[in-house]
């Protein structure tokens, strides 16, 4: 332990050198602005900014990169709460409440939520990250095809068994999620498949940010347009010492949820490919599990912004762990900085400890004091993003359909995308006339793709054998949650129907 404490000592001084301070400082801010413009993200982001390093040493460089990775993580918030727009697919769980408790005119409330959690988020991990990262890397190596379709099976049981909204249009708003997760080409054989008459923009599949800024963008400015008929909407959000008060004393409200959010956050980051935005989800879906108040999600629950938001944070910094110790990218975005590294003459793996003592406590140092850095600048900015919800909607709508074309155009820069995403708009405007809850089709279309794998590798390494999902012991407890999680549902009704039955 002492030895942690000294080695960490020394790389919290090597971050705070000036030319590593200054990297830090750039990096975050440039970071902030990155994650806030929908369409760009960190993994793009990272690599636009990836040829500017070489004009800095070694250290400052992946430093830099990875201060990028950690603002970009608290910048997907602000235009997710005050545009309805996620900057990245990690922030799309954040709209599903932070756009509501805008529109209610509590955005400084919801932007506070979100910087403090993703603070929370990131502190908890990077602690977990410096006592535990070689057993954890271990632990995660445990999880193979098996376990990683049972993680699945449980996210999305989590959301039909206690998700609060009509089981059937879940089941149904899921299974859209998941057919639209299958289209363009097989995992295995490489045939395409749900093409629709061979339309070559289909063959790269759906792209999930194009899904998520037609449904959060379009959709919510065509439901915008048709509720105010045409008339300027201004948003009112006082912004005082004493309503910044009031955001200090709700946080108690929140911190449970969001203790909870980060550590599953972590432990989902630290997956080979899992990522971010499966960890946001899977954290919203949890946060509305263990709520009190289950219905109000959706509508404004504070708790619905910061969840998501110390998950997605804290599996930014988990997603580092498989990198440096394993040479296993966690994430898109790891993998350019596991690119950056190798550039650098830096080989990822168990001997970096040893080999590169200085540049791994360095950028371990610069984690925790990006997480400051970070949650300063966004907490002095909050009246500057305030100002955008005070504009009126004759100004705004026009600002986030442009927002909405290049967010749609930059992940792929075809304009299949950009009429796939006008689509996507119709499809999230007429779900929300009919009351169809569209956060499960996200979370589907999300790890879709990651359940059809892990489903597909386990079964042909078990020669088709299902019952490999319950005889490793990770994989079977977790599919016996899931089932329980399920039935719960039916016991409740059960329940119900022998209270009446007694009553009568």
């Amino acid at each position: 332990m002492e030895t942690i404490v000294t080695l960490l000592g020394a790389g919290i001084l090597e971050a705070l050198q000036p030319v590593n301070f200054m990297m830090i400082l750039i990096g975050c801010a440039i970071g902030l602005l990155v994650g806030a413009m929908p369409g760009l993200g960190s993994v793009n982001g990272v690599a636009i900014l990836l040829p500017i390093t070489f004009l800095v040493p070694p250290t400052a460089a992946i430093i830099f990169l990875a201060a990028i990775y950690y603002g970009a993580m608290y910048g997907g918030a602000i235009s997710s709460i005050t545009l309805g727009i996620p900057g990245a697919s990690t922030a799309v769980a954040t709209v599903f409440d932070g756009r509501p408790l805008a529109q209610s005119g509590k955005a400084d409330q919801a932007l506070f939520a979100a910087a403090v959690a993703s603070f929370v988020g990131g502190t908890i991990s990077v602690v977990l990250f410096t006592l535990f990262a070689p057993p954890l890397a271990a632990f995660a190596l445990k999880f193979g095809p098996p376990e990683e379709f049972a993680l699945m099976v449980l996210a999305f049981a989590t959301f039909i068994g206690l998700g609060g909204d009509d089981i059937p249009k879940t089941v149904f708003s899921i299974l859209i999620g998941l057919v639209l997760a299958a289209v363009g080409l097989d995992i295995i054989s490489g045939q395409p498949r749900l093409i629709f008459g061979n339309l070559p923009g289909f063959l790269h599949g759906v792209n999930f940010l194009v899904l998520a800024i037609g449904i959060y963008g379009i959709g919510e400015m065509l439901w915008t347009l048709e509720n105010t008929k045409g008339k300027v909407v201004v948003h009112k959000v006082k912004l005082s010492m004493q309503s910044m008060l009031r955001n200090l004393a709700v946080i108690k409200t929140y911190i449970g949820t969001t203790s909870l959010g980060s550590l599953l956050g972590y432990f989902v980051g630290t997956l080979p490919a899992a990522g971010a935005t499966p960890a946001s989800l899977m954290s919203y879906g949890i946060a509305k599990t263990f709520s009190k108040e289950p219905d109000t999600f959706g509508k404004g629950n504070v708790s619905g912004v910061a969840a998501p938001e110390a998950a997605n944070n804290a599996a930014s910094t988990g997603s580092m762990l498989p990198m440096i110790t394993l040479g296993i990218p966690g994430s898109p975005t790891t993998a350019i900085l596991l690119g950056g590294m190798i550039i650098w003459g830096l080989r990822p793996g168990p001997l970096l400890f040893t080999e590169h003592p200085g540049f791994v406590w360095g950028l371990i140092g610069s984690l925790y004091i990006a997480n400051l850095v970070t949650l300063l600048i966004n907490l002095a900015f909050i009246p500057v993003f305030v100002k955008v919800l005070t504009l009126p909607f004759t100004i705004l709508a026009p600002v986030i359909y442009i927002l909405c074309i290049v967010g749609g155009y930059a992940p792929t820069q075809t304009m299949h995308d950009v009429w796939l995403m006008f689509l996507f708009g119709i499809v999230g405007y007429l779900l929300r006339k009919l009351n169809y809850p569209v956060a499960p089709a996200v979370l589907a279309i999300v790890l879709g793709p990651l359940a059809e794998r892990s489903l597909r590798q386990s079964l042909l390494a078990s020669q088709g054998d299902m019952l490999t999902f319950v005889e490793r012991p990770i994989s079977g407890v977790c599919i016996a949650f899931a089932a329980a999680l399920m039935a719960y549902p039916l016991c409740q009704k059960w329940r119900a129907r022998a209270g009446k039955s007694r009553a009568a």
